[in-house]
């Protein structure tokens, strides 16, 4: 796991977890999972946008985008320099 990856795993268990017990890693289905819902991306995507100083275009960011840390940071990669 990539500092990328920890820091956006870090950001969904300490926004979107009730449960401290639920294991969730890179793989784990976010969206489709019920963990974040399309609010919740909403924030997501402004903490991802603030954190590496990059604009994620509002068609990019789609649910099949978000719903994983892996294609999370996938896509974040994309706008980083």
């Amino acid at each position: 796991m990539d500092e990328m990856q920890k820091t956006v795993l870090n950001y969904v268990k300490n926004e979107y977890l009730e449960d401290e017990e639920q294991e969730v890693g890179v793989e784990t289905p976010l969206i489709s999972g019920g963990i974040v819902d399309s609010f919740s991306m909403v924030s997501l995507k402004r903490f991802l946008e603030n954190k590496y100083k990059i604009q994620i275009p509002d068609d990019k960011a789609t649910p099949k985008a978000f719903d994983t840390v892996v294609s999370i940071c996938a896509l974040v990669r994309q706008y980083v320099k």
